[in-house]
């Protein structure tokens, strides 16, 4: 029978408690949102959806056609070069995604003949870039500058070192300056994902990169996704206007994909120039992020102390954490639910985000809740 290996598979994520299903949520909901990757509270801010209104009126509903055809509008243009400036890189890429993004970086600067070396706990679209590059990929220690150092001695050609800047389990922030560093040692590339970032750390939300000191590095290629933090759709690739230019001409979801929806890229732009006006929204999603942090250890969960808007709360089991993430929901918080294989570790958590939104009160009202269904 056709697929007849489907319920195989389904019987044996029953049997684990690792069953997914989608779960549509209204437009207008009584939750509290702590599930979000919203980290700035700006997805439905009113410079941002009238941007996004704005465009589609200008440029219509779809791009029409791939950005080397007709997908490439004077308004991705523009986001491009107020992108590279806000973030302090000579030039940057918009792609349709995020995880669009990290193929292209990763695949067209991995070519045959080159080494990757990839953080073990990088995020799934780097780990798909990893497969899909050609080069020979060498996974390291999660965090481990040392075991990078390692890898590279191994091979005497093009290498580029793969990381997310903050990881998207625990919240904890890669060692940039250190892996800089390992890289220069051997004439490798740095190419890193910073997708909780952008918008959180650096001055003024300029991301993991411009706090590191690496903005501009011509070695140091940055990728992040227009989703989060600005609240919109989308991802970018910044950095030397050479490796743009290449990635323009060799990135397979950049040459072949849809562009960027035009209604996407003016939010997105809205958002940035809020953020550029309004610098402080970085600096409190951090303080949220840390009070959370404080609350929930104080009320003896065990929580790891988040580098940027991510709050990670261990759970005892996959099906003790969904039941624990639907209590909070009945409860009227909504929190996200990370599971075996998405944790690289195999330990279910509960996944909060620090939003920039959140008052004292709302902090506090979460923390109850939590602390009240645990298992």
């Amino acid at each position: 029978m056709a697929f007849g290996w489907i319920e195989e598979q389904a019987r044996a994520r029953r049997d684990a408690g690792l069953v997914r299903r989608l779960s549509p949520r209204p437009a207008e909901s009584p939750l509290l949102d702590l599930a979000s990757n919203d980290y700035l509270g700006l997805a439905r801010h009113p410079e941002v959806t009238e941007g996004a209104a704005r465009a589609a009126r200008t440029w219509g509903g779809g791009a029409t056609g791939s950005r080397l055809v007709t997908g490439t509008t004077a308004l991705h243009a523009e986001l491009e070069r107020e992108l590279a400036a806000f973030c302090g890189f000579e030039a940057a890429l918009v792609f349709s995604s995020g995880y669009a993004a990290n193929l292209a970086a990763v695949t067209a600067l991995g070519p045959h003949g080159s080494l990757v070396v990839s953080d073990a706990g990088n995020h799934a679209s780097l780990i798909d870039g990893c497969r899909l590059a050609r080069g020979e990929v060498q996974v390291v220690g999660h965090a481990d500058p040392q075991a990078v150092r390692k890898a590279l001695a191994t091979h005497g050609g093009a290498a580029i070192v793969v990381s997310d800047t903050v990881f998207s389990v625990d919240g904890d922030r890669a060692p940039l300056a250190e892996l800089a560093e390992a890289c220069r040692e051997r004439g490798a590339g740095l190419v890193v994902d910073d997708a909780h970032g952008l918008g959180v750390l650096g001055e003024g939300g300029r991301g993991s990169a411009h706090a590191a000191g690496l903005a501009g590095a011509p070695d140091v290629v940055v990728t992040a996704t227009l989703s989060k933090s600005l609240g919109s759709q989308g991802g970018v690739v910044l950095g030397p206007a050479r490796v743009i230019d290449h990635l323009v001409n060799a990135a397979r979801t950049f040459i072949f994909d849809t562009a960027l929806a035009p209604a996407a890229a003016g939010a997105a732009l809205a958002a940035l120039r809020l953020l550029a006006r309004e610098p402080e929204r970085a600096a409190r999603a951090r303080a949220v992020a840390g009070e959370l942090y404080t609350r929930l250890t104080s009320a003896g969960l065990e929580a790891v102390r988040p580098d940027a808007a991510v709050v990670s709360v261990r759970a005892p089991s996959p099906e003790q954490a969904v039941r624990w993430a639907a209590d909070c929901r009945t409860a009227g918080l909504a929190v996200g639910c990370f599971r075996p294989p998405s944790v690289p570790d195999g330990v279910s958590r509960l996944r909060l985000t620090a939003r920039a939104d959140l008052s004292g009160a709302q902090i506090a009202h979460a923390v109850g809740v939590i602390g009240e269904t645990r298992p």
